[in-house]
């Protein structure tokens, strides 16, 4: 005789963990922190960010870290501000590894978190076609985990979503997020990394850099290998 399912946890317990991503979203624009999370922030503000990695040395990394995971579990905007911030006060591949770390703990929150509230009452009221789409998607979960996150062109924060509603393994989910932003981080970590003499100069980074055919192109070459095993499987399955 099978044992008796466990009782779902109560509605407002499954929301809290979205409920507080939600609130830390709106705490942000009411405290004007937008503001404060802009280029130009970052060039009134250098010399000072500058002199307390200088000073605080593991602190100011971990710091970094910790302010980038909550700013993606909050899906503001910023995280290509910091990753020039990064670049500038760190150095290139610091940087990179800094970022991608705070933009994964911060992704798997919001993973967690989605799936902990929506997931299982989505794919009750999606009714089959949900169940089949969740079948194809596990099947080759990494690939296309990968794939979305390698393409500039989807959102970050939809990206986060899409794997926790179609039942994506937590594991597999961390390390196709980890894998997958390394290429566009290390891009605006670069452009970081020469940030002091483009403001000395009076200019600007271009933020539209990831789009330029010379990045862009490479990135969907990547994206499109992570789809290599999906190919060949469907080839030989007719074959």
């Amino acid at each position: 005789m099978d044992a008796p399912a466990a009782p779902s946890p109560p509605l407002l317990r499954r929301l809290l963990p979205l409920l507080l991503l939600a609130a830390g979203f709106a705490a942000f624009f009411a405290l004007g922190l937008d503001r404060q999370l802009s280029l130009a922030a970052l060039a009134r503000h250098r010399a000072d960010l500058a002199g307390f990695v200088a000073a605080q040395g593991a602190v100011a990394v971990l710091a970094y870290i910790g302010v980038y995971a909550l700013s993606v579990a909050f899906s503001v905007p910023g995280a290509t501000v910091l990753t020039l911030a990064g670049g500038f006060l760190f150095g290139t591949l610091p940087a990179t590894a800094y970022a991608v770390t705070g933009a994964t703990l911060g992704a798997v929150a919001v993973f967690l978190a989605a799936r902990t509230a929506l997931g299982g009452a989505l794919r009750e009221r999606a009714g089959p076609w949900i169940a089949r789409l969740e079948s194809g998607f596990r099947e080759h979960a990494f690939s296309y985990t990968l794939f979305l996150r390698l393409v500039p062109l989807f959102p970050f924060w939809l990206v986060n979503l899409v794997p926790a509603f179609l039942g994506v393994p937590l594991r597999t989910y961390a390390f196709a997020t980890l894998i997958g932003i390394v290429p566009g981080g290390l891009v605006y970590a670069s452009v970081g990394n020469g940030l002091g003499a483009v403001l000395d100069a009076g200019g600007t980074p271009d933020l539209g850099l990831i789009f330029a055919p010379e990045v862009l192109f490479p990135l969907l070459g990547l994206a499109a290998l992570a789809l290599l095993p999906v190919a060949v499987k469907a080839w030989r399955g007719r074959a």
